[in-house]
């Protein structure tokens, strides 16, 4: 097996060895920490000793071994002894059941703030390091460190049970656990950093688990919504970068490798979530995509329908990439000048003003009206900007291009 495949099998494992243990023994955050110890001794042995024949059994009996460790090491030596007595011998028959649902509802406890739900679950659930997280949420490292650190130990001071809520309370934390999802796909789809422009584990695991939501709530319009999109997203994959890794945009993207499988499913969920009584964000979102899936060119692309489901949708959920990508749509139907007009009005957002995307944007529309001077300047800033190496690249090559036009 090799290292990739190692990495694979652990990033799938982990949540389901964190949600036994915690159903097990509670104790979320020892848990946790016990099992992050299991898998860096998986790192070490299994390369030299090989798989073992029941690797999430494995991780599960040395991970709980860790645990009793950690508890005998408690002061109160009497009262740990005696719980360690029901678990001191592992069962290695681990039930053959995924607990990671259950595991995403338990970060998503209403003791903690929703910035705070989604950020344990994205580090419990989704294996993204804290860096990573604070970059989805625009804040520095520090600050998201703290904020999982104390969600912790919230959880453990509201001692939840480890099971699925139910009714009103499965909704409310369903949002969460939906957008939670939804960050972990962003960063398997466009890798926040890193010389890869995908991460095809995170991509997949975010897939498993809108699949395994959906299931749970079919007829929740948003839980589809949200499969829909991440299969129509997930569908372009292939084409998104050349055989030497280089980004390939939207525009020039061969259409024809695009997954069809994929697509057709990916439509089918769309019609049904529209089908519904009520309409958020991750079904116009999949709409979109589905505009974009349906257009056998760019050239073809119904821009105009493009831009009034964004419309809806700044209207009902209010974001500055919302906007952002408005202005795209908006440059397609009504010229680039349009589009520089509306991103103007992000320049007071302190979360956007140095984002690379929303430079890169700008660029792209300055380049089109034919100030190839100030495309360059953002272009180059944009680039510096992103820490993904696969953007830097295509960043500093539409630079140069710029630099190198006539008139420029």
């Amino acid at each position: 097996m090799t290292a990739p495949d190692f990495e694979d099998l652990l990033r799938e494992l982990t949540p389901q060895v964190l949600g036994t243990l915690v159903a097990r023994y509670g104790r979320f955050e020892g848990c946790e920490d016990a099992v992050q110890e299991a898998v860096l001794a998986a790192t070490v042995q299994w390369p030299a000793e090989g798989v073992p024949g029941n690797p999430r059994g494995w991780l599960v009996t040395v991970a709980s071994r860790r645990l009793i460790d950690q508890l005998r090491s408690d002061h109160a030596r009497r009262e740990r002894e005696s719980a360690t007595t029901a678990v001191e011998v592992v069962p290695e028959d681990v039930p053959d059941t995924d607990d990671t649902l259950v595991l995403l509802f338990l970060c998503c406890h209403p003791a903690l703030t929703a910035a705070s739900q989604t950020a344990l679950t994205l580090r419990a659930v989704g294996g993204l390091t804290t860096a990573e997280i604070a970059r989805a949420f625009l804040v520095p490292e520090a600050t998201m460190a703290a904020r999982i650190s104390r969600a912790k130990q919230r959880i453990k001071a509201a001692g939840s049970s480890f099971a699925l809520p139910e009714g009103a309370e499965r909704e409310e934390r369903l949002r969460v656990v939906l957008h939670v999802l939804y960050l972990i796909f962003n960063e398997g789809y466009t890798a926040s950093s890193g010389t890869e422009l995908h991460r095809a584990d995170l991509a997949h695991e975010a897939i498993r688990l809108a699949r395994m939501a959906h299931a749970q709530l079919p007829e929740d319009g948003e839980a589809t919504g949200l499969l829909a999109l991440m299969l129509l997203t997930h569908a372009r994959r292939e084409t998104r970068t050349t055989a030497a890794g280089d980004l390939v945009p939207l525009d020039e993207q061969d259409r024809k490798q695009w997954d069809r499988a994929l697509i057709d499913e990916g439509v089918g969920l769309v019609k049904e979530s529209l089908a519904g009584r009520t309409l958020g964000p991750y079904q116009l979102q999949a709409a979109i995509a589905a505009t974009h899936a349906d257009a056998a060119t760019a050239e073809e692309t119904d821009w105009r329908q493009v831009h009034a489901l964004y419309l809806i949708l700044e209207r009902i959920a209010p974001n500055p990439m919302v906007t952002l990508n408005r202005a795209i749509a908006l440059a397609e139907t009504e010229g680039p000048a349009a589009g520089l007009a509306l991103l103007a009005t992000l320049d007071g957002d302190e979360r956007m003003a140095r984002h690379h995307r929303l430079l890169s944007v700008r660029a792209h529309l300055l380049e089109r009206t034919g100030d190839t001077a100030g495309a360059y300047e953002h272009y180059r800033r944009a680039a510096k900007a992103t820490a993904s190496l696969a953007e830097q690249r295509y960043l500093e090559a539409r630079a140069s291009r710029t630099r190198q036009a006539p008139g420029s």
